[in-house]
Parts: structure tokens; sequence; C-alpha cells
């Protein structure tokens, strides 16, 4: 989907805010968990409220800037709606992994670009590109563990901990544009998220992402079996001269796809129970 198609849709005001989805259903009871240990390296260093505020800051401006360049799905677009409908199933899930998402301002919104890309900021700001859902040919399974895992990544406050570990508390704002690649934007539709994507976390962390994820999922009625045909999908992707940029900060290869099929067994009680009670 190219950014003309939304430049010709019709009169539209995006929504701020995404509050509805923190209220959703209640969360599946522990049956089985993945196993990714303490729940935050990031405690006692930048502030969460502090990086928090100013990720949404940056997402606000982000937003601003794509409107304006007429890269913003509209309101009313079916690959939004879809993605929003995904969101409203896998918040609820989330405060298990950190209690802080439970008064998070949730936002989800859709970049008109052929980028594959997806991110999660902290607090909740997330944010996909129509390049993952339509190159990829995404299933909802598959659409839920890429957002699954970026939340992931807001959840265990990886973000966070890697400001602390660069620069302490001085200059959040300032520090945040910089890792967030915030700082010039340029074309919007092209490259609003190659820079922020550029943040680039440890093997550890994009481990947890994916075993976080993958129980998000699960627990929100989705197939676990979708992120192992995901990162597939990923790998294929990244069979070009130029891969897609989100394989450039989340690689696929042989042991990731095994690690997520060893887990998959641990999560497929917690799905069965979630479809069971819908």
């Amino acid at each position: 989907m190219c950014q003309s198609c939304f430049a010709r849709a019709s009169a539209w005001m995006p929504r701020r805010g995404f509050l509805a989805l923190a209220g959703a259903a209640a969360a599946t009871p522990v049956l089985a968990q993945v196993d990714v240990g303490a729940p935050s390296r990031a405690r006692g260093l930048v502030p969460a409220d502090e990086i928090e505020a100013a990720s949404a800051q940056q997402y606000s401006q982000m937003m601003a800037e794509a409107r304006q360049q007429k890269a913003l799905a509209p309101e009313n677009y079916p690959q939004l709606q879809r993605l929003r409908s995904i969101a409203a199933r896998l918040i609820p899930q989330s405060p298990r992994w950190n209690e802080r998402a439970k008064s998070w301002r949730w936002e989800v919104n859709l970049i008109g670009s052929k980028q594959i890309n997806a991110f999660c900021m902290p607090g909740g700001k997330i944010a996909f590109y129509t390049g993952l859902l339509d190159q990829l040919q995404l299933s909802d399974d598959e659409a839920a563990m890429v957002m699954g895992h970026e939340m992931a990544h807001a959840l265990r406050e990886h973000a966070r901990a890697r400001i602390g570990k660069e620069q302490g508390t001085g200059a959040l704002l300032q520090l945040g544009a910089q890792l967030f690649g915030l700082g010039q934007l340029g074309d919007v539709a092209a490259n609003i998220g190659t820079q922020l994507i550029s943040l680039r976390f440890s093997r550890e962390d994009e481990t947890e992402a994916d075993l976080v994820g993958l129980e998000l999922g699960a627990r929100a009625g989705y197939q676990p079996e979708a992120s192992v045909s995901l990162w597939e999908k990923m790998g294929k992707a990244s069979g070009g001269s130029q891969g897609p940029a989100f394989l450039s900060t989340h690689p696929t290869g042989p042991d990731r796809l095994a690690r997520l099929r060893e887990n998959v067994p641990k999560v497929r009680g917690l799905y069965q129970q979630a479809i069971a009670g819908r």
C-alpha cells in the first residue's frame, strides 16, 4: 500500500490515544510461562515516567509529520482497524510483564510505506508499516506475534536500560531523539521508521522479546505456531540485496527458529484456554 493511497482518502482525524484497549477483558490465568528471568533489569536507571513522557512526545511528532505527508492511515482504514483489534486482545495481557502498562496511554497507528517494519516505543506507542503487512502477507496470528514482540521490548524496558547504560538521566529528550533517530525525519513515508528502528537491542533482549511476545500472543488467543511462520517469512524476505529494515535490528536465523519451536508447546495450553473462553 503506497503513500498516495492514503492521500486519496476522504477527510479524517486520527485518534489521540487508545485507552479503550486497556479496559478489555481480564487476562487469562497462568497455565504455563516461558522462562525469561526477572521482570526488568532497568530498575534504578532512568525514571520510567521520564522516558515514557519523552517517547510520547517523539511519537506525537512522528505521527504529525506522517499526517502532513498523507502517510498516516485514516481511522476507517481496514488494515488499521485490524491492527487495533489485535492490540485490543494483546494489551490486557501486558500488566503481568510490567505493572506500569495498566496506566499507559496505548496508541496504534499505521504508516503507508513499503518498508517491512514495526515498533513499540516505551509507554505503549505502536506503529506498523503497510509494507510489513502487505509484502509478507501476514495473517492475523503472525501480525499479533510481531506486535507482541515489539510490545515486549517496551514491557521489559529494553530502551530504558539502554539509555540508562549509555547516558544516565541527563538530557533525556535529546538522548531519546538520538537513540530513536528522531532528529532528522526527512521523507516520512520512506525514512521515518528506518532511523527509529536503528536502536539495536542485545541478543538477550531479542530472546526476551521473542518469548514474551509468544506468550502474549498465546494468552490473547493467537496461534503460537505463527511465531515460527512469521520468522520463516522474515528469513525469506532477507534474501535480496537489501533486506528489510526490521531485520537489521531483529536478525533471523536457525537459532531463533529453534528457540521458538522449543517454546511453542509451553504456551499451547494458554492458547487453547484463550480460544475456549472466547
